[in-house]
């Protein structure tokens, strides 16, 4: 068995804490220990591990999601990676190649698709080592996992069974499925809950064999490469409309434990253990109130129930918890580049933003950079740097050159100037980047390695 997580998501239902390279699964909100947070794909992956799981998994994701699940999970957590966000059924084609043509997995080895960011119990887990075995002992194309509805919901999707299959569950462990319903009415999600109808979590199987034969039988490659290659001329289209609504044979293994989507600022705040992270206070009168507040000034709230303040240096959100998900469609066309992100090495934010009428642009960052990781030795085109280094110590690199730096150093770094550094502690720098085009893609990376640039300038 293979375990394909998929990692996606634009960033906008949780505006303003994620963005573009930080959605929603990164976010550190979850109670893990009286003392520590940790985000929903640490608490799936730290799940995965403790159910004998992990070292089957493979995260599919995007290039701009690379540097904090490696931040967060480490750099052994396998990733397959796309080159351009499309949809599911794009992704999975390429992880499906992947396994197939690069890691030379058996065309009847099965492949279980899921999210990266349930929040699920443990014994979920068991469901879905089941689907295994239902694919292997039956003639099904696609299992899947659903969910025993609590309420008449209207945001998710809908798995229709076949009536009168309850002794087939009890004998084989699962249902035929004879159709979908996706975001009904709330009548329509009654009616389908009065049917027996599952809440559709997101989560199939299927052996390798049948993907590989379904991408051939729409003229698509089966090589990685070829995918890859290719992957613009893919459809832009979810996998359960390409794929499991056009399957023959389905069936859905029921599952009536917890299962909860933490896509908006309602659910989210239902799983947090404190009423407020970061700086501020809300006053005792108010009731079912949160405050996430990422910026380094207070936040107060008083007399307001029922409502969430998030705070970042992308924006602020004031919010009736009731409302918050109409947050992604006030967002969704707002042109803002990211303006805190959590890298392989530590993070940075954005501290200010200018541009001149002669079109000179001036922005400030502060970065921090933990002990023993390094920034890429790189180089840029279209600006100029200069550093302050304002806490702890580092190797330094610049055209080929090491130096030992610490705080209270200035480093000036000209345009197209070869430079890197690594931190010996913890590491605080003032970053003020100056010139025509600042664009976090205006990186050439020599090495990631500091050990490998060193290597090559002779160092060692």
């Amino acid at each position: 068995m293979k375990l394909i997580l998929l990692s996606g998501g634009s960033g906008k239902r949780l505006w303003p804490l994620s963005n573009d390279s930080r959605s929603k699964q990164f976010l550190k909100m979850l109670t893990r220990t009286k003392d520590e947070l940790e985000s929903m794909v640490q608490r799936i992956w730290r799940q995965l591990d403790s159910n004998q799981l992990s070292n089957h998994a493979y995260i599919s994701t995007s290039k701009t999601q690379v540097d904090i699940i490696q931040s967060q999970l480490g750099t052994e957590v396998p990733l397959i990676i796309e080159p351009q966000r499309r949809d599911t059924f794009p992704a999975i084609a390429l992880a499906a190649a992947y396994l197939y043509s690069i890691i030379g997995v058996n065309r009847n080895e099965v492949i279980i698709v899921m999210p990266v960011d349930p929040f699920v119990e443990n014994q979920f887990f068991n469901k879905v080592k089941e689907l295994e075995d239902v694919i292997l002992d039956s003639t099904m194309d696609i299992a899947l996992i659903g969910v025993h509805p609590t309420y008449a919901s209207t945001k998710y999707g809908y798995i229709i069974p076949e009536k009168g299959k309850g002794d087939c569950e009890q004998a084989c462990g699962y249902i035929n499925v004879i159709g979908f319903k996706e975001k009904p009415t709330e009548e329509q999600a009654k009616h389908l809950i009065k049917n027996q109808a599952l809440w559709n979590c997101g989560v199939f199987a299927f052996k390798l064999g049948y993907m590989i034969d379904q991408l051939e039988k729409r003229g698509f490659p089966a090589q990685y490469d070829k995918v890859i290659e290719n992957y613009s001329s893919l459809p832009k289209i979810s996998f359960d409309y390409e794929i499991v609504e056009k399957a023959k044979r389905i069936a859905v293994i029921p599952y009536n434990g917890y299962w909860k989507d933490l896509g908006t600022w309602n659910t989210l705040t239902e799983e947090m253990e404190t009423n407020i992270l970061g700086s501020g206070s809300i006053s005792q009168d108010c009731t079912n109130t949160h405050l996430i507040n990422e910026l380094e000034v207070p936040v107060f709230v008083l007399g307001a129930s029922n409502i969430v303040v998030a705070t970042s240096p992308d924006g602020i959100l004031v919010s009736e918890k009731s409302a918050s998900h109409q947050v992604k469609e006030i967002v969704k066309d707002m042109e803002q580049r990211p303006m805190f992100e959590e890298r392989r090495w530590g993070w940075y934010r954005v501290l200010d933003y200018k541009k001149s009428t002669e079109g000179k642009e001036v922005l400030t960052k502060r970065l921090f950079v933990f002990a023993g990781h390094n920034l890429s030795y790189q180089y840029h085109h279209y600006r100029s740097e200069v550093w302050v280094v304002v806490e702890g110590e580092g190797e330094f690199v610049l055209d080929d050159k090491l130096s030992y730096v610490k705080k209270g150093d200035v480093l000036t770094i000209p345009l197209g100037a070869k430079h890197g550094i690594e931190a010996s502690s913890d590491l605080e720098i003032i970053e003020v980047q100056m010139g025509s085009k600042l664009e976090e893609g205006d990186i050439v990376r020599l090495f990631m390695s500091w050990d490998e640039m060193k290597k090559s300038i002779g160092s060692e």
